[in-house]
């Protein structure tokens, strides 16, 4: 992917109602669900990214996607693909999927944690530009979010809450970082300064 240049036609332009009914499904679909920390509203994420992906020149309906991108892996897997692809098209639905590791909508069905990382990872090398944003812009607001909770006092349970422990954690960001930078994604520089922070949070905490 060669950067774009930022010009005239660099970003989305104005948002339209196609935008909003993304954010009014998002907020259906994860309204009671919340963040790892506290009971921060996984509503917050999901804007951030979305707000980081139109930062970085995504266009409305890769935005969408990104409002969207956890609704598969953690609402409802295939069956809300479906609803996805029949209300805001086949683009954002194949988005969505790209940026799932799991479209299972049994949470006790799904693959084992290395197995669906190791795929994702191999996923993001060859899928699409937009799918590389969207995932990019996903991963900096998870790494950014879980240091900042690292320093909050009694943020340090977080780590306990990923299942391949804080090595397969660095090992992860890591590997998308080092793929998005091949690839020129834009995120990938701002991706790869906040794993270096994460990384230096967690050798602290560990001593």
């Amino acid at each position: 992917m060669t950067p774009r240049k930022i010009d005239e036609t660099f970003g989305s332009g104005p948002l339209s109602g196609r935008f909003d009914e993304a954010f009014a499904f998002a907020s259906e679909l994860h309204r009671e669900q919340s963040r790892k920390v506290g009971r921060v509203p996984y509503l917050s994420h999901l804007l951030r990214v979305a707000g980081l992906a139109l930062d970085f020149g995504a266009s409305e309906d890769v935005a969408v996607a990104a409002l969207l991108h956890d609704a598969v892996e953690d609402c409802g897997g295939m069956e809300t693909a479906a609803k996805i692809r029949e209300r805001f098209g086949d683009f954002v639905a194949d988005v969505v999927l790209e940026t799932s590791d799991s479209t299972s909508a049994d949470a006790n069905r799904k693959a084992p944690w290395r197995e669906r990382k190791e795929a994702y990872i191999a996923g993001l090398r060859t899928g699409s530009e937009a799918a590389a944003l969207v995932s990019g812009c996903d991963k900096l607001d998870n790494v950014a979010s879980l240091t900042r909770a690292l320093g909050i006092p009694g943020g340090e349970t977080t780590l306990s809450r990923f299942k391949g422990g804080t090595s397969g954690l660095i090992w992860y960001y890591e590997s998308i970082a080092a793929v998005l930078k091949e690839r020129g994604t834009l995120v990938a520089d701002e991706l790869n300064v906040a794993v270096e922070r994460l990384k230096r949070a967690i050798l602290t905490l560990e001593g």
